[in-house]
């Protein structure tokens, strides 16, 4: 019988792994091995390493792992190392002798420049660094990515709001995760929307909230927030000819001083949502009810929906002229864009209303899978690759540079990241290290132990919080 236990961190590898004990040289005691994004449109985000560790690398391995593993691998048709598995076990107690390297999460890296770093602490598992590779480089490019998509998406935003807004209190709001249904599973909303979170405060994937306490201290403090938001069923359950009284409904039941409430107008027309109910049947409901309705439309060009949004909205609700001189709706309107949200679009859209004369404080945005689903490992060409082998006590550099892909070509040696001249950061080989305290690469993980414990606040505060 096959073992059922996905938790077995003996097969959270790729199969032709459990061969590589069996290729290295004779003599070997230690591998290290490095974690980059290669390339990319963003800046490097690190996140998702601590989350990792907590769930994965701090639960020892058991005798019973092992015989689940070596089931499953042999059936499979490949080698299986149970001695090493066996001394690791007898010697170190089930728990990973190995050293984790990394940047505090939340700090932000150009490509191209290590991140993390790892390598055994024993020589006897010499073959354990890169038998994690498959694990430990999935923990780390998939949230590593999101945030700094998240990030780069903030920027642009805030750069709208720089230009075109009084103040730039509101954007930790200004991008809602609406990812969770589009993600391919529930650890991946965790981590993705976790991810989002290190750069906003609005979400709709409670499975972040968990995530966030489980894996970031934020058991005490609420990390994100929302409001009541209508959806398409809700609306459509009235039927077209009540479609008023759907949305009067909506601000009776969730209006009031400082209250939000959104309510999605285009299940039907949204032009006529705008111009007949929103704008003349329910106007005094809206004007008076003490809080701001954030209409949303969900369909068609988000940067021509969203402008003409805007344009019909102030015919019926007025604007004020702020400092910077662009219109704003009465703070008891506001637009939420949901729809076909990506940094590209999103660029687009902000532009869009600018030039139109509208402050990017009219407009909130929702972004689904362009935020957690529409990211794979080539994004930003994550990749972990050796780079230093120890054979009877010498240390070589190691390195691949095919031919046929230059940029495919992977760093030598044991490796350290410091602030260069410039205060640019640059990866350099650890030996050319002046000064060991000016390695950016911090001990995270240290046979079996888990060093470093960061909240979500703290690293909230290394992206400029």
């Amino acid at each position: 019988m096959y073992t059922s236990n996905f938790n077995n961190l003996i097969l959270n590898s790729d199969s032709y792994k459990t061969s590589h004990w069996l290729q290295y040289p004779p003599g070997s005691e230690y591998m290290s091995s490095y974690v980059e994004a290669r390339s990319g449109d963003y800046d490097v985000v690190f996140f998702g390493l601590q989350a990792f560790i907590k769930e994965y690398l701090q639960t020892p391995i058991t005798t019973a792992h092992i015989d689940d593993a070596e089931l499953v691998i042999k059936a499979h048709g490949l080698p299986f190392n149970r001695s090493g598995w066996e001394r690791l076990v007898d010697k170190h107690d089930g728990r990973l002798p190995i050293r984790i390297q990394a940047v505090p999460e939340g700090s932000i890296v150009p490509v191209s420049n290590v991140v993390c770093q790892i390598v055994n602490t024993d020589p006897e598992f010499y073959w354990l660094p890169s038998y994690l590779e498959t694990a430990l480089l999935r923990a780390i490019w998939y949230p590593s990515t999101v945030a700094s998509l998240s990030y780069y998406c903030k920027n642009i935003i805030k750069s709208a709001l720089e230009n075109s807004a009084d103040s730039i209190e509101g954007l930790p709001f200004k991008l809602h995760d609406f990812g969770a249904r589009g993600a391919s599973s529930m650890e991946t909303v965790a981590l993705g929307s976790l991810a989002n979170l290190v750069n906003f405060s609005g979400t709709d994937s409670m499975t972040a909230l968990v995530a966030a306490s489980r894996w970031y201290g934020m058991d005490k403090d609420m990390p994100a927030f929302s409001i009541p938001a209508a959806e398409h069923s809700t609306m459509t359950a009235w039927g077209r000819e009540r479609e008023t009284q759907a949305y009067k409904n909506m601000l009776e039941q969730f209006g009031g001083d400082g209250n939000l409430v959104a309510v999605v107008s285009d299940s039907y027309d949204l032009w006529n949502a705008i111009d007949n109910i929103w704008g003349v049947a329910l106007k005094d409901k809206v004007e008076t009810m003490g809080g701001t309705l954030v209409i949303r439309p969900d369909s068609g060009d988000p940067a021509k929906v969203v402008r003409e949004a805007l344009e019909r909205l102030a015919i019926k609700f007025g604007t004020t002229t702020n400092s910077k001189g662009y219109k704003v709706l009465p703070d008891y309107v506001r637009l939420i864009q949901g729809d076909g949200i990506n940094p590209q679009s999103l660029g687009k859209i902000l532009g869009t209303i600018m030039e139109a004369g509208f402050s990017a404080d009219n407009v909130t945005f929702g972004m689904g899978g362009g935020l957690l689903q529409q990211v794979t490992r080539d994004t930003m060409s994550w990749a972990m690759k050796a780079s230093a082998i120890c054979i009877d006590g010498a240390w070589m550099d190691i390195f691949k540079d095919p031919i046929t892909s230059r940029s495919k070509r992977s760093k030598k040696g044991r490796l350290a990241l410091i602030k260069g001249d410039n205060a640019q950061l640059t990866t350099i080989k650890e030996d050319a290290l002046a000064n060991s305290a000016d390695n950016l690469l911090q001990d995270v993980f240290v046979d079996g132990q888990l060093l470093i414990d960061d909240t979500l606040v703290t690293i909230r505060g290394r992206t400029g919080w």
